[in-house]
């Protein structure tokens, strides 16, 4: 067993713990690291992987939400544009800027004067300075600045700020961070049932589903931070009301760069009224998402053909000349938004704002949110928590706690330290794009994931992989090829083709850490190449 997740699991057995936290997705994971560096005793269990609910199947961005002055959710607007500042601070290598251009199109959702008014109350809202400010852009400039969109009805174009990330990378970065703290924070241990006394919530029974081992321990508050799975935990504690999940699925699709060479970021309207992103990351090019009502199994939720066809149509209308096809797909994600039910209205029109139940046992429930405003929903949630329990002078301080031990200081230092990574792989193919992988998926710790993967004076990308893996049996608690591929480096999604490539080789190492049988060894191998056919099904 993994030495980092046996003294975990060791600190997690028959402990009594101030708070514990239950989901591993970024709301989870920021509620632990808020409660950590108060000084708070606390645990976070998850069923699955970290974030391998909704909080690596977003559309990636530290976003202010531009949509959602459409439906005048300004302090929405203002909370979340305020917070993705603070969040690329603390985490600059993978919490990226991007330039999002918003094309504005006769009969389109945004005029002229509509979108230039909108993009500085967006600004303005969210806070923003200097050269991100908005920048409106003619006919001929929104052309030459992204030469693939369609150009008849093209009236102009507007040009502002986001932040692109890896939404499964923040989140294990904010646990790591907790676990630097002092909380103790274990994937695939389930919650079976909770502990009570007197009608009130006393701990929980949990099960390592590594071993079926059973777990119990004490806790003074329980927070059901658990996603699309919530209500699952509400209804165990026999506290589910009107006040419900209501969810809604959002699909991708990831083409090759060279298919959708964009130049920048690009938000745009679709035909049925809604708006979607195609947004350009290394090698590849990203484009989503779709907006449906889902009611099947919450841990199979897959793109379907007709989603895929759907955003296909949609950048093929923005980018005529490009002509993609079904056959330019090389993988997809699909997952769900556990938005709050709002009688008479579509998916698309509820409101992303979070929302918190107590219950009469005391379990404090969490749902809706947006990435972007993980830590500001976790900050809420602790001065909640330390309320109940008479301690309200201990203030939040995770606006200042960087993610990584060895922060980077801004993007200039960033940026630098690739330059310095990329002489390291020179030679190797694709060498820059690699690089850029790297350092948002490690930061500083690429450079030691380099170094142990060359040491031998071989340079190969088997190397390097078996390298990151490496790096990840050490310090991020991967128990799993599916983890490994699809959360801790994001190849499943925007280089299936490397998985394919070095999965014989990922296996044997894995089959020779955790001892696996033949049998063992065989059944994760099936796991990964089903896993594959899904993403891409067409």
């Amino acid at each position: 067993m993994n030495t980092q997740r046996q003294i975990l699991l060791e600190q997690l057995k028959d402990q009594h713990f101030d708070v514990l936290v239950v989901g591993g997705g970024i709301t989870g994971a920021g509620i632990a690291l808020d409660a950590a560096t108060r000084g708070l005793k606390v645990a976070l269990v998850e069923k699955g992987d970290f974030a391998s609910g909704t909080s690596s199947k977003s559309t990636k961005l530290i976003h202010g939400g531009l949509r959602y002055l459409k439906q005048l959710e300004l302090k929405v607007v203002h909370e979340v544009g305020q917070e993705r500042a603070i969040v690329h601070r603390l985490a600059p290598h993978l919490v990226r800027p991007e330039k999002m251009l918003l094309p504005i199109y006769k009969g389109g959702t945004f005029g002229k004067g509509g979108t230039a008014l909108g993009l500085w109350l967006y600004d303005f809202l969210a806070g923003v300075k200097g050269t991100d400010k908005r920048q409106m852009l003619s006919q001929k400039r929104t052309l030459s600045t992204e030469p693939l969109l369609r150009n008849n009805d093209l009236l102009g174009g507007g040009i502002y700020a986001e932040y692109r990330t890896d939404d499964a990378r923040l989140t294990i970065e904010v646990v790591k961070a907790a676990i630097r703290y002092g909380a103790v924070c274990l994937n695939y241990v389930q919650l079976t049932d909770f502990l009570e006394e007197n009608g009130q919530l006393k701990g929980a029974i949990c099960q390592n589903l590594e071993n079926n081992e059973t777990i119990r321990f004490t806790a003074t508050t329980i927070v059901n931070a658990a996603g699309p799975w919530v209500d699952g935990l509400r209804e165990m504690d026999k506290s589910l009301n009107k006040k419900r999940l209501f969810l809604s699925k959002g699909t991708h699709i990831v083409v090759a760069w060279e298919r959708l060479p964009l130049q920048n970021a690009v938000y745009f309207d679709v035909a049925d009224g809604r708006m979607i992103f195609a947004i350009p990351r290394n090698r590849a090019t990203y484009i989503g998402t779709t907006d449906t009502p889902y009611k099947g199994d919450k841990d199979e939720v897959f793109a379907e053909p007709s989603e895929i066809d759907y955003l296909l149509k949609a950048a093929n209308a923005m980018f005529p000349s490009v002509k993609l096809t079904s056959n330019d797909v090389e993988s997809t994600w699909a997952g769900l938004r556990p938005l709050i039910y709002e009688e008479g209205k579509s998916a698309g029109e509820m409101s992303r704002k979070d929302e918190i139940f107590i219950s009469n046992s005391g379990l404090i429930s969490v749902a809706g949110g947006k990435l972007t405003g993980y830590r500001k929903m976790a900050q809420k949630l602790v001065d909640l928590v330390l309320k109940r329990q008479g301690q309200t002078a201990i203030v939040c301080v995770t606006k200042e706690v960087a993610l990584q031990e060895t922060a980077f200081e801004n993007m200039t230092h960033v940026l630098d330290f690739q330059k310095n990574i990329e002489e390291k792989l020179a030679g190797l193919p694709a060498a820059k794009t690699t690089v850029s992988y790297l350092v948002e998926n490690y930061g500083h710790d690429a450079l030691q994931i380099v170094e142990w993967a060359f040491a031998n004076g071989k340079k190969t990308d088997e190397a390097l992989i078996l390298s990151e893996l490496s790096h990840c049996f050490d310090n991020e608690l991967v128990l799993t090829p599916t983890d490994f591929f699809e959360r801790r480096t994001g190849l499943l999604y925007f280089h299936i083709q490397r998985v394919r490539q070095h999965l014989e080789a990922v296996l044997a190492k894995f089959q020779a850490a955790q001892h696996w049988s033949a049998d063992q060894l065989a059944t994760e191998r099936q796991k990964i190449l089903d896993l594959m056919g899904r993403l891409r099904p067409v």
